[in-house]
């Protein structure tokens, strides 16, 4: 007997080093894959991160009326210490991002392990790593992976106060908040394990302090952004909310590719004792994807906003995995048991690694980055580099990530994610007109002039400029620029001199294609 307890504990420890190392290499792998990537909108909260960290406060426009253009406070905040020491915040965010995934990794194991058993914790944590767009989100710029990080945090917490078992007392009122101000809904959504939590401690006096005190920050920070701010929401709400035809067909979109982990955490509903388990993690799912369905979220690249559920769903879908041979198979059949129960989460694992590798987005995203730095990257820093002296240091875009952040211009966002009179209601051609900024940016989608863009009637609102050229991103995007005509010669001198230089990365290249991405990685450019 001495002899056998060894072997196993050895082969125990063999079997759990080589997955953890497994699925570590295949994250790093990933990572590595879609590290040239950055999302537009990521330098929009940049921006606002270097505003503060230069003692502005979080504004759009130095000079200019507060505005609310994100909605990822905590992120943005989270950001500014790096601003204020000069650091890469696009290098610092997917650092960050991919220390969060990490975590996030080492938490499907260690607690689909504990909640569910050996097969919940594999399932769990692969199908995390082989979902190709998680490594796009880690590098994205945005809140994606810390948000989701939160979510699956919080309803960690939850599944243990179901179980009984004792969770910190400042932690579920502390994850609200944490996820309240990494984005606005998220209050909603760590408020279902949240309550769960405090039913279970409602007669802890120490709960409700902590609960109390978790309200008094949440209101005083809700408080302090109306009276900063003007309202109660970030302007980005004004813009997107709403539009329930594009909330629909964000639900389709999504449910191809999570509908069956849906399904299969629903599975956990049909048995009693994994009931309430299956309840709550339905729950937060539901409670995180409602804001999307009734918004039709943009820039949604590679289901980013349902992976703010996704690890979630991959720890539900383990947990249901490992509940699936007690639900079809009679006692004393282990080994079908398992096979049943492995052969299940084999599927799953399969659905969401295929469905990440066939997006119909994943082309171009693949190719995103460096077609952004060759354009809207080149056409900021040009602009930087001009000498347009401070006062004439203003443009006009629709594009408002990299090309305000890169130049630090004074920017009309005529789309109106940085605008509040445009975000409620007013006339972009009319307000581009009324301020006549130095430079105009419109984007198109064929080399050609477009005679609107997102609202902007081009030839009224250019009348007077000197057209300079266009800069393409990639097949089917253009960004076309007009400058006043004093200043004409200084930018259009700026901006092909630095679009020739970032083109040396993928010289000659504009196609967006799987086989540009692998040549790219190979190195063959």
């Amino acid at each position: 007997m001495t002899s056998v307890a060894p072997g196993r504990s050895w082969r125990t420890v063999v079997g759990v080093s080589a997955l953890v190392t497994g699925l570590l290499a295949l994250f790093a792998l990933g990572t590595w894959a879609a590290w040239d990537f950055t999302v537009d909108d990521a330098y929009i909260t940049f921006r606002y991160s270097e505003h503060l960290a230069e003692g502005h406060g979080p504004v759009w426009n130095v000079d200019g009326d507060p505005v609310e253009g994100f909605t990822n406070f905590g992120w943005m905040v989270l950001l500014a210490p790096a601003a204020a020491l000069g650091w890469d915040l696009a290098l610092t965010a997917a650092v960050v991002s991919a220390a969060l995934g990490v975590l996030v990794v080492g938490m499907l194991l260690r607690q689909g392990h504990r909640l569910g058993g050996r097969l919940a914790a594999v399932v769990a944590s692969l199908a995390f790593v082989v979902f190709l767009p998680t490594y796009f989100h880690v590098n994205g710029g945005l809140e994606t992976v810390a948000f989701a990080a939160v979510v699956l945090r919080a309803t960690v917490v939850g599944l243990t106060a179901l179980r009984s078992e004792p969770v910190r007392v400042w932690e579920p009122p502390a994850l609200v908040v944490l996820a309240g101000l990494l984005r606005p809904e998220g209050v909603l959504v760590a408020a279902v394990p949240f309550a769960v939590w405090l039913w279970r401690q409602r007669h802890d006096r120490i709960a409700w302090f902590w609960t109390a005190l978790a309200g008094v920050v949440g209101l005083g920070y809700t408080g302090w952004r109306w009276w900063f701010y003007g309202y109660p929401l970030p302007n980005t709400f004004a813009v997107k909310f709403g539009d329930l035809d594009a909330g629909w067909a964000w639900v389709e979109d999504t449910a191809t590719v999570v509908g069956p982990l849906v399904l299969l955490v629903g599975l956990l509903l049909l048995r009693r004792t994994t009931r309430a388990q299956g309840a709550l993690v339905l729950g937060v799912v539901a409670a995180t994807y409602i804001a999307y369905a009734v918004s039709g979220p943009s820039m949604d690249y590679l289901h980013r906003y349902a992976f703010h559920a996704y690890p979630v769903l991959c720890l539900g879908a383990g947990l249901a995995v490992a509940a699936v041979p007690a639900a079809t198979a009679t006692a004393g059949r282990t080994r079908h048991r398992r096979m049943v129960g492995a052969a299940t989460g084999a599927l799953a694992v399969a659905w969401v690694g295929l469905w990440g590798v066939l997006s119909e987005q994943l082309p171009l995203v693949a190719n995103y980055g460096v077609d952004l730095r060759r354009s809207h990257e080149a056409i900021g820093t040009a602009l930087a580099e001009t000498a347009v002296p401070p006062p004439q240091r203003t443009l006009a875009v629709s594009d408002a990530g990299a090309i305000p952040y890169f130049s630090d211009w004074e920017t009309i966002d005529y789309l109106g994610l940085n605008n509040e009179a445009i975000a409620r209601g007013a006339d972009p051609t009319r307000v581009v007109s009324e301020q006549r900024p130095t430079v105009v940016v419109v984007t198109a989608y064929n080399p050609g002039m477009p005679r609107a863009a997102y609202g902007l009637r081009v030839t009224e609102a250019t009348a007077g400029y000197e057209y300079i050229g266009r800069v393409r991103m990639r097949e089917g995007y253009w960004q076309h620029l007009f400058v006043l005509p004093e200043w004409a010669g200084e930018v259009a001198e700026a901006v092909e001199r630095r679009a020739a230089e970032e083109a040396t990365d993928d010289p000659g290249r504009y196609e967006s294609s799987l086989q540009r991405w692998f040549d790219r990685l190979a190195g063959r450019f």
